[in-house]
């Protein structure tokens, strides 16, 4: 009969399987390789035992040896590591948290993404009592210029990008609160670079203001954008906090780590 070997508290029930996480705890602290002497006294492992684990993790990869008696994680871990990574979904990642900032606000928040020219919708989290007809629906694309998500990825871009998305697309407006001109355009960019937050003052729909922070992956690319989108006269600037935060720890089930806090 099969045994599971796996209890409630997710701690393991097999002694060796205990001692291998041990020993790759401890390697995981150092980037350098570690000694075998260095390694039994910070597990509390016998020599003997810690070699003969080790040794056979290293024939599993998952543990190299550089030189005679040290250790250091291998490669292999770094390519369980890259399958894990792909599985990860941002939106799978976002919707949690986005339903969670819905119920404090209790207004629309949005996650889209950058195809081409345009953002795309790709989540949602909002109810009727919000009090606002969603005028985007989930699969729905927008221009990158009149948008607080698009002016996110526009601004991650250099000069010549911006200049050359103004060139494709001409800049065309929704209405009269839409930005047609680059100078005032690169203006708003600066703005977004500055506070990390970008805005939509009713340039894509009359009646609707939107702010947008973004969501960032292990290798500190921009890789979506999160925004709350409310009636004009309802958007508070009290939101920001929680946006920026709601935004943090999406990044973070994804990888990223900021460098600097401020």
């Amino acid at each position: 009969m099969v045994q599971n070997n796996q209890t409630l508290t997710g701690q393991p029930t097999i002694q060796v399987i205990e001692r291998m996480f041990s020993l790759l705890e401890v390697l995981s602290q150092s980037e350098d390789a570690v000694t075998l002497k260095e390694i039994s006294e910070k597990t509390g492992l016998h020599p003997s035992t810690a070699h003969r684990i080790l040794n056979d993790l290293a024939c599993g990869r998952l543990v190299e040896r550089p030189q005679a008696g040290s250790y250091r994680l291998g490669l292999r871990l770094l390519e369980l590591g890259n399958s894990v990574k792909a599985r990860l979904n941002v939106r799978d990642c976002a919707l949690p948290f986005m339903r969670e900032l819905h119920k404090e606000i209790q207004q629309p928040v949005n996650l889209s993404v950058r195809q081409g020219d345009e953002i795309v919708y790709i989540e949602r989290a909002y109810s009727e009592r919000s009090g606002m007809q969603v005028v985007r629906a989930i699969g729905g694309r927008a221009p990158l210029h009149l948008t607080s998500v698009g002016k996110l990825f526009l601004a991650a871009d250099e000069s010549a990008g911006v200049h050359a998305y103004a060139t494709r697309t001409g800049l065309r407006g929704n209405n009269k609160n839409s930005i047609t001109q680059l100078t005032r355009l690169e203006q708003e960019l600066d703005k977004s670079r500055i506070s990390g937050v970008a805005r939509d003052n009713e340039e894509l729909e009359l009646g609707v203001r939107c702010m947008a922070v973004g969501i960032y992956n292990d290798q500190s690319k921009l890789i979506a954008g999160l925004s709350i989108s409310s009636p004009a006269d309802r958007l508070s600037d009290d939101w920001v906090k929680k946006l920026q935060a709601t935004a943090d720890a999406i990044s973070g089930s994804l990888g990223f780590r900021r460098a600097n806090s401020f």
